[in-house]
């Protein structure tokens, strides 16, 4: 039983919140790049954020890497430091600065208390954190003074709902985030927003024919994609290692159970990193345009 225990712990790590993501920062660890923390001062509020600069000539574009509802993790930096290999200034705030105990962020709660935290956020504080880190990046001496968002799950929500209330952002990228619901709302984005969504993801991708067309009717540019049989998170579930087939351990039952797991993970795995792989090239396909 401890091997199934063994076996299935990596493919529970890829569906849901990662507490150990030693692939992540093994890959962040072995960077030739210059990646770091800063903080980020605005109304009496720290955001501690993580940075990560290209090694490129000229000036470069930045992007705001929001998390997902997990809060800040070693797959969200990991993003930053593949956006700056392709070229870009990426920049992720972790929005639970200052939230925990003794003013802690992420890293300071368990995941149960950050499942709490993140929906409990102040609508009006994440866009003061939003603005203020795009007032901190746009003014990099090696950005360009171009910015766009972008954001995974419910980052990827919060990514749509930033385009309504900053007019500055050049373009709003969205991963499998819901969109905003008013016509008031979708009047204020000055943006193209595209859309990154899953195929086994009614809850978020069911969204798409309303949000499509409160776009159509406030005249802004909206492009969605479905990436057929991905789950919700592909992003960082086709990026986690595959699952290892099972090893003999002479229990039967548990053998059952542990190709039984296999032989559902793998075809998920697949389609997630096949939709993780394209959206990947589209979104710096995009950015390149941008």
């Amino acid at each position: 039983m401890k091997r199934l225990i063994a076996f299935l712990l990596p493919a529970v790590l890829a569906a849901g919140p990662a507490s150990a993501q030693d692939w992540a920062k093994d890959r962040l660890d072995a960077s030739p790049r210059h990646l770091e923390w800063v903080k980020i001062t605005h109304d009496r509020r720290d955001v501690q954020s993580f940075i990560a600069y290209p090694e490129v000539k000229d000036k470069a574009t930045a992007v705001i890497v929001i998390h997902e509802i997990f809060g800040m993790s070693d797959w969200v930096r990991g993003v930053t430091d593949q956006l700056a290999e392709a070229g870009y200034i990426a920049i992720a705030p972790d929005l639970l600065s200052g939230m925990g105990p003794s003013g802690g962020g992420t890293d300071s709660l368990d995941s149960k208390a950050i499942s709490k935290a993140i929906p409990a956020l102040p609508p009006d504080q994440i866009t003061a954190d939003l603005n203020a880190v795009m007032d901190y990046v746009s003014k990099l001496p090696s950005c360009n003074g171009k910015v766009i968002v972008a954001g995974f799950c419910w980052g990827g929500g919060q990514s749509f709902r930033f385009a309504t209330n900053n007019k500055d952002l050049k373009a709003a990228f969205v991963f499998y985030g819901v969109p905003p619901t008013t016509d008031e709302a979708a009047a204020r984005i000055n943006c193209p927003v595209y859309g990154f969504y899953a195929g086994n993801d009614a809850r978020v991708t069911a969204t798409i024919p309303a949000a499509t067309d409160l776009m159509k009717k406030a005249g802004k540019f909206y492009e969605p994609v479905v990436y057929d049989s991905a789950g919700h998170g592909f992003m960082r579930a086709g990026e986690a290692p595959p699952p290892k087939a099972p090893t003999a351990t002479g229990d039967a039952d548990a053998d059952q159970k542990a190709q039984a797991a296999f032989e559902k993970a793998s075809p998920m795995y697949a389609a997630n990193k096949k939709a993780r792989d394209a959206s990947w090239q589209r979104w710096l396909d995009l950015l390149k345009k941008i």
